[in-house]
């Protein structure tokens, strides 16, 4: 399976959530390595690397560490976080600018 298979066996709203997050990541480290890590689009660059994925109820951005997400949680406080993610339910807003740092924290982490 490669990123094409992944995203045309999703539904349309979950396919272009992912591909805003896709397309935002690679704006962001163009030349990040791609793969499908655990069978989630997967990011890295460096040191540091970035997920997403599509699951039952939402999508997740996923990054290596709670650290990352601390100034987008208290920005959003109504969008759940893991430890390491963030999952945007369908009626949830996806804030790409505030999303940047979170990428650009999780892509830099050593």
């Amino acid at each position: 399976m490669d990123l094409a298979d992944y995203l045309a066996a999703l539904p349309e709203q979950r396919r272009l959530r992912l591909m805003e997050l896709i397309t935002e990541i690679k704006r962001l480290y163009p030349d990040a390595q791609e793969s499908l890590l655990y069978s989630m689009p997967t990011y890295q660059w460096q040191q540091g690397w970035v997920a997403v994925a599509n699951q039952k109820a939402y999508v997740s951005l996923y990054t290596c560490s709670a650290e990352h997400l601390l100034q987008f949680q208290q920005k959003h406080p109504g969008i759940k976080c893991g430890k390491g993610c963030i999952n945007f339910k369908d009626k949830d807003p996806l804030p790409l600018q505030d999303l940047q740092q979170v990428i650009i924290s999780a892509m830099t982490a050593s």
